[in-house]
Order: C-alpha cells, then sequence, then structure tokens
C-alpha cells in the first residue's frame, strides 16, 4: 500500500521484508509460514483523485480487500503477519481481525506519530496519518465502516507507544477520546521496560491484542528507510526489549509491520532489523534457559 502518503518507495516494503528473509526466521523459531502474497493495490499516478482525502476510493477498496483476507484467516485460528507498505492498511488489518473474532481487540500502536488526525485536521490529507481515528471510529464514514458498522476498537482499549510527533489536534482529539498514550518523554524518564508492562496491564481486560509496527517508531540512526522519521525514537534494544516483553505476556494475536521505505534506506537495514523484531516478538531468546 502506498496511497495513503504521497512519497513513493514503500510499496516494496514488503517485498524488502521478505527479500531479509522474514519466512526463514519464523521458520527457524518452529512455526509454519504460508505466504499469501500482495493485495491490488492500484498505482498511484494512474488515480484520479480529486477529494480532499487524498485516494479515499481507491484506500477503502484495497482496505476492504486486506480487511476480508484478515478476518478468514483469523477464523481460522492463524496468526497473521501483515506487510506494508504505508500505515492505512490498518485500517483493513485491524477492521478484520477485530470484526471476524468476537470479543473485544486491543490494539498496540508502535509508532512516532499518534495517525489519529481527522480530514478536517489533517495538514496534508493523506490517509496514513488517520487510521487510529479511523478504527476507533472518528474517520470517514466510507472507511470507519470497512469491516462492519461503527468503530473496529474501543478507543480505551488502544495504547500508543513511542510518540514524539503530534500535530496539535490530536493532542485534543486523542484526550477527549480517551486513548492511552505513552510519549518518548515517558519511556525516557520511567524505562521503556516499566511502560511496556503497564500497557500490558493496561490491556489486560480485551480478549486479543493486535500489535502495529511502524518502523519509525525506531530511532532513524538504526532505521533509515522510513518515510517520516523522527530523532529520539526506540534504540536496538530497547526495540528488542519491548518485542520480548510483548512476547512474554503471551497475548498478541495478529500483527502489522509498516512503513518501510527500501528506496531511503541503506542495504536493506530497515527491513532486516524489522524481521529481527518479528523474530523477538516470535519468541527468538538470546539464550534458553532451563525452566
Amino acid at each position: 500500500m502506498d496511497l495513503g502518503q504521497d512519497r513513493r518507495g514503500v510499496d516494496m516494503g514488503p517485498s524488502a521484508i521478505r527479500y531479509a528473509r522474514l519466512e526463514d526466521a519464523i521458520e527457524e523459531l518452529g512455526y509454519p509460514v504460508t505466504d499469501l502474497g500482495n493485495a491490488g493495490v492500484p498505482i498511484p499516478e494512474l488515480i484520479e483523485s480529486d477529494e480532499s482525502v487524498r485516494h479515499l476510493d481507491a484506500v477503502r477498496s484495497v482496505c476492504e480487500e486486506v480487511s476480508g483476507r484478515a478476518g478468514a484467516v483469523v477464523s481460522e485460528g492463524l496468526f497473521p503477519i501483515f506487510l506494508g507498505g504505508d500505515h492505512s492498511i490498518s485500517i483493513g488489518t485491524v477492521s478484520g481481525v477485530a470484526g471476524s473474532s468476537g470479543g473485544r481487540t486491543g490494539v498496540i500502536w508502535l509508532d512516532a506519530h499518534a495517525d489519529f488526525n481527522l480530514p478536517e485536521t489533517s495538514p496534508s490529507g493523506n490517509i496514513h496519518g488517520m487510521p487510529l481515528a479511523t478504527l476507533a471510529g472518528m474517520g470517514p464514514a466510507d472507511l470507519v465502516e470497512i469491516g462492519g458498522p461503527g468503530a473496529s476498537v474501543r478507543p480505551e482499549d488502544i495504547v500508543l507507544i513511542g510518540l514524539r510527533s503530534v500535530d496539535l489536534e490530536e493532542r485534543n482529539l486523542l484526550r477527549e477520546a480517551g486513548v492511552r498514550a505513552y510519549t518518548m518523554k515517558e519511556i525516557d524518564a520511567y524505562g521503556v521496560a516499566r511502560v511496556v508492562r503497564q500497557a500490558m496491564k493496561y490491556l489486560s481486560h480485551v480478549d486479543r491484542v493486535h500489535l502495529s509496527f511502524d518502523l519509525d517508531v525506531l530511532d532513524p540512526e538504526i532505521a533509515p528507510g522510513v518515510g517520516t522519521p523522527v530523532r529520539g525514537g526506540l534504540t536496538y534494544r530497547e526495540a528488542h526489549l519491548v518485542m520480548e516483553l510483548i512476547n512474554e505476556a503471551d497475548v498478541v494475536t495478529s500483527l502489522d509491520v509498516v512503513e518501510v521505505n527500501p528506496i531511503l534506506d541503506v542495504r536493506n537495514g530497515t527491513a532486516s532489523l524489522a524481521v529481527e523484531l518479528v523474530g523477538s516478538l516470535l519468541g527468538r531468546r538470546i539464550i534458553d534457559l532451563p525452566v
């Protein structure tokens, strides 16, 4: 998916992650893997778009497809990993996961940005800055209703971690909606382990948790291949610790890996780091200690 923003190259993110041996890394942990291929995404230059929200109809069409495929996978009791592409794809992934499983779905959103804009507050009109608000029932109606009427997740079932670039209007929207958010200030002040454990405790009431992992939550010195880098992000070890602690909590049932842009990367290092971190989330350990 590269329709939710205006910087080309992020459409090659899934290929870069595959090239970095994601499937092999998962199989080495003992899990069988089936690659279901790519969703059909039109080329942005071939789309006529005069909407205030850029490429709204095309994004809706792609997310509807992804939502249906996500729901089918979850209904089979499998663990889906969705590769992006820009973060607007999560409108499809989360709505599909939440709509097909019954009960309440919580979301952990690892991101430098809140992605909680509305069309009237967005400076750019790019949908990759709106998916979380949309999933909480506050975005364009055509997108909110993907996967079923109403919000896909409740605002009180959302936790944001790693924020350091939030628009003024987004701050107000987050506060009014009651979304739990941890900025890099909290991580610096209290340590990433405490923040993650608090987040896990906060979501202990939900039936399942979807982790949406935007690579720009990492510091651009270790993850340069993203479209909207912001200095001061998670370090290499902090990022692994986040994934290791979430793995220990044993609550995540689906995953997005988004915003990898190989055009901006160095020797595919950001995609390779993404694969490492998925491994940590799925249980890879430095050393196996006796129980």
